[in-house]
């Protein structure tokens, strides 16, 4: 097959709508070594530590400039009741985790370490209450505990653990997967129970909150519409009921059965085809999801959240089935690349995303060992791609017919590419999901002039290269200076299964 061509053209002065910083956000949960040997090591730790948590950790995700975390879980969350993670450690009751490998769980880490967490991080908290096996009280209590200010019974609980002044906490999960983990329920009582919860999650002295309901799995298009009903119309006369902010979808990439999902590093070129594919349903989900809210809420004041999404792998070889741990090649972070220009295009609706997960689980930013710390090629999208965080999305016009690859039934369109202007600076990212062949991509910038552009290269010489402790930078980004500026953009040859980011100076826009 030749090297494809295209021509992207991007209007420079004809702005998008904001890419909020929170579709780079993350998710921990009591899952495998997520929190205990990821986020926590406790005080005792010849690991460095502030509190308990690991700084090597810190320091990693503030590069990434992380603007939430998710916590505490997932299915975790609906049998986590937070009043036995607060107090003495040493006196805080245990319980048996039952999602995830049936192990004991000692409730050190809890809120006020989740709260220390996010301050060291710089991010801000998110926290998902316990729907399925909770109390309205017991979250009504949490969101008290946390957020009030003055006097209560939660205050001088909260007081007495060592904390005079409340937090800010925004953003609050109603549940999740009440489809499944979080009850196996239906639509209508899912949705009666998100109106329940949010009426008693209240806003504390001057503590707005960001309500999220639990919704749908997938293409379930009428969870979201039933959820919707319960608002109201938004361009009827009558006054909307604001129950909730936002409401949440979980797209996970799953290239098989659950029982064999497949190998995260043993793949071949048609398995590596047949996952990008099934990696760009997101956009079709995505826009499902938010034609149903259209319908409701056309201007769009209720947020589209995606707060799990990721590859999803066997895991690894002689590791507990119940922690899913699995590698993280350079296959991974190309199905990251993709997802962030999809979400990209759906700015508009599309408020939060969160990966699964952060550390060790599923698809990582880090990998930890004992004190060895190990950032994923998935890590590395996220950095290079930090600069669209808040910044103003820019349309990309993409001409490639000759880009495209058969996949089974269906065609896979091999070039992938999205950009944004913040502070005088246009981002670029393009990506190259060819297994094979190169692409000559023009990139045609209109609407103001562009100064010397730098780009940045994330690739390796086979799809399933990994890092690991021995080999910590096998993907790895590296300088890409192969750019060859024109009167009107520039034009460079992007290598076969490659991630690229090029970033400019932009100035006289019209």
């Amino acid at each position: 097959m030749p090297t494809a061509t295209a021509t992207a053209v991007i209007n420079l002065d004809i702005e998008g709508p904001t890419i909020s910083r929170h579709l780079y956000g993350h998710f921990a949960e009591h899952l495998g070594r997520c929190i205990y040997g990821g986020f926590w090591v406790g005080e005792d730790s010849p690991i460095p530590n502030e509190g308990g948590i690991r700084l090597d950790v810190v320091r990693a995700l503030r590069a990434l400039n992380i603007p939430n975390l998710r916590w505490p879980g997932g299915c975790f969350a609906d049998e986590y009741h937070w009043k036995d993670g607060i107090g003495p450690r040493d006196q805080r009751p245990r319980m048996v985790n039952t999602h995830w490998g049936n192990v004991e769980e000692n409730n050190h880490f809890g809120t006020h370490e989740f709260m220390a967490l996010c301050e060291l991080l710089g991010a801000e908290p998110y926290i998902s209450g316990n729907v399925g096996s909770g109390t309205v009280q017991e979250m009504s209590d949490w969101v008290e505990y946390l957020t009030r200010d003055g006097d209560s019974p939660m205050v001088r609980l909260r007081k007495a653990n060592g904390q005079e002044e409340p937090w800010r906490v925004k953003f609050w999960g109603i549940g999740n997967e009440t489809w499944g983990c979080g009850g196996n329920m239906r639509a209508e009582y899912s949705a009666d129970l998100a109106r329940q919860y949010a009426t008693y999650c209240r806003d504390h002295s001057g503590n707005t909150l960001y309500r999220i309901a639990s919704g749908a799995n997938g293409d379930d298009y009428k969870w979201t519409e039933t959820l919707m009903q319960q608002i109201g119309c938004f361009g009827c006369e009558a006054t909307p009921r604001n129950f909730f902010q936002g409401l949440s979808v979980h797209q996970y990439t799953v290239c098989g059965p659950w029982d064999a999902k497949g190998s995260a590093t043993v793949f071949d070129t048609e398995d590596y085809y047949r996952t990008m594919l099934e990696a760009k349903r997101i956009d079709r989900i995505l826009t499902g999801h938010s034609t149903v809210m259209d319908c409701y809420d056309p201007g769009r004041r209720v947020g589209l959240v995606l707060d799990e999404w990721g590859t999803w792998w066997d895991t690894e070889p002689g590791t507990n089935p119940g922690f899913l741990f699995q590698q993280n090649a350079l296959r991974d972070a190309l199905v990251a690349s993709t997802h962030f220009d999809i979400f990209h295009r759906h700015a508009a609706r599309l408020y939060m995303a969160n990966i699964a997960q952060t550390v060790n689980v599923l698809q990582a930013m880090l990998l930890t060992d004992g004190d060895a710390l190990v950032l994923t090629p998935t890590y590395h999208v996220f950095e290079m791609n930090k600069g669209h965080q808040d910044a103003t999305s820019l349309a990309v016009h993409l001409h490639a017919q000759d880009a495209r690859r058969r996949v089974g039934d269906s065609e896979l369109d091999t070039l992938s590419a999205s950009a944004s202007i913040k502070d005088g600076t246009v981002l670029i990212s393009l990506t190259n999901l060819d297994a094979e062949e190169p692409a000559e991509v023009t990139l045609d910038l209109r609407g103001g002039s562009v100064g010397e552009p730098t780009g940045r290269l994330l690739t390796a010489d086979r799809l399933q290269v990994h890092n690991t402790a021995e080999t910590p930078e096998a993907v790895a980004p590296r300088p890409f200076d192969a750019l060859k500026s024109t009167g009107q953009g520039m034009v460079l040859t992007i290598p076969p299964h490659s991630f690229l980011t090029v970033q400019a100076p932009v100035a006289h826009l019209r």
